[in-house]
């Protein structure tokens, strides 16, 4: 029995973030249509209560009164490096002091790279992995080129940019999630994009946000996974409603595609600033490609998906440039190895990346390692065996689809 339905996945997390945060700080009501309350976002609403902003949760919206000063606070991001990395340019230029931890694994993982650019813009920061210590104070508008594509570094020089007493320019020589600086001027932001010699260069004026109403779309790296299911189960044809066709996003889709899978938009739309549609995917022979370069910010957190659906190419496929799965949740290189390799899956690791070879998959005993993308990624593996497979911590999907198990099931296939 293959996987059949229409359905939409939860909001988009890294939307939903960016609507709290800036919400926050706005003079006025900001009202959130459709947010995502999986752990990782609460993590961002309950810091922002913490600072002062009132949240008033109410059906399918949230309605948030922003403060115009922050209280200093501890604030508990749970393992949410989005909620870690933005509150510590959001809060570098607000009077206060403020301390961000985080749980094991995010206190594991590397900050310099936001921590660094905010120092040269004067922020008052101590550490470069959790706990930081956040003293604020005036900040100075500064013109960073990003060493490497990252939407949260962006992101967080952006958010001081608007205390700063200066214009703060960010380059980007490859674009990276740009959720950000399109929510910007729905907030009153004051911000203007041009691109120079190829690379995209944003500059940003201190300003002063008014509240905005926000509507929140169905989450491309949520739909990834039936995307990969409908095209790898036999007998499958799924629809995934609402989805954020924002080109920074759908790179896994644009994979499928590559690859030869049947994939139908339809339905495309304006939803505030983004882009949004129906994706139909019907079940699909496919040939191994090879990821690299540009392509791999756009579907950096597919990778470890991507990874299973190249084990069922007619070829070989290849990742390469994807160093920064090494410090996600968990080093996804090697915890994807470890995983697929338990179910038969020929997957050989480089430094950046990995190799795939066409395989048979079998029953196993895997872990998600805590990792949501993990969790969720193994539950879709084993649709493509009749063995038997069991997933420790399977429930770390909560993070970012607290009902995928649900949808499973409504879909036609159950997990043991």
């Amino acid at each position: 029995m293959g996987l059949n339905g229409l359905i939409r996945v939860p909001s988009d997390k890294s939307i939903t973030h960016r609507a709290l945060l800036l919400g926050a700080v706005a003079h006025g009501q900001t009202t959130v249509y459709d947010p995502l309350l999986g752990e990782d976002c609460r993590s961002t609403l309950e810091a922002i209560r913490r600072l002062g902003a009132q949240v008033d949760e109410q059906a399918e919206r949230l309605v948030i009164t922003g403060s115009p000063s922050l209280t200093s606070a501890e604030l508990d991001c749970g393992n949410s490096g989005t909620t870690m990395r933005l509150l510590t340019g959001l809060l570098a230029g607000y009077d206060g002091t403020f301390t961000l931890t985080g749980d094991a694994s995010l206190s594991k993982r590397p900050m310099r790279r936001v921590t660094a650019p905010l120092r040269a813009m004067g922020a008052d920061l101590a550490g470069d992995v959790a706990p930081l210590h956040i003293r604020g104070r005036a900040l100075t508008g500064i013109d960073y080129t990003l060493p490497v594509a990252s939407a949260q570094v962006k992101s967080a020089i952006l958010l001081a940019g608007l205390r700063a007493d200066s214009p703060t320019i960010v380059r980007e020589p490859v674009l990276s999630r740009d959720h950000t600086e399109r929510m910007l001027p729905l907030f009153n932001g004051q911000i203007d994009i041009t691109s120079e010699e190829g690379v995209r260069t944003i500059r940003l004026s201190p300003s002063v946000l008014e509240g905005a109403t926000v509507a929140v779309p169905a989450d491309p790296s949520s739909a990834a996974f039936w995307w990969a299911g409908a095209a790898l189960v036999p007998d499958s044809r799924v629809t995934t409603t609402d989805v954020c066709l924002n080109e920074t996003r759908i790179g896994f889709l644009r994979t499928l595609e590559r690859m030869g899978a049947h994939v139908d938009v339809t339905n495309v739309r304006a939803l505030g600033e983004e882009s949004v549609g129906d994706v139909t995917v019907s079940t699909s022979t496919l040939h191994g490609i090879r990821l690299d370069g540009t392509a791999i910010p756009h579907q950096i957190d597919e990778l470890p998906l991507f990874a299973l659906v190249a084990s069922q190419a007619s070829s070989p496929s290849s990742v390469r440039d994807a160093g920064e799965l090494r410090v996600k949740e968990t080093d996804r290189i090697q915890t994807v190895a470890s995983e697929l390799k338990a179910l038969g899956v020929d997957l050989r690791e480089t430094d950046d990346g990995f190799d795939v070879y066409p395989s048979r998959l079998h029953g196993g005993h895997v872990s998600s390692h805590g990792d949501h993308r993990l969790a969720m990624m193994l539950q879709i593996a084993d649709l493509l065996t009749t063995e038997h497979v069991t997933i420790d911590d399977v429930e770390a999907a909560d993070v970012s689809y607290p009902r995928f198990r649900d949808d499973l099931q409504r879909l036609g296939r159950e997990i043991e």
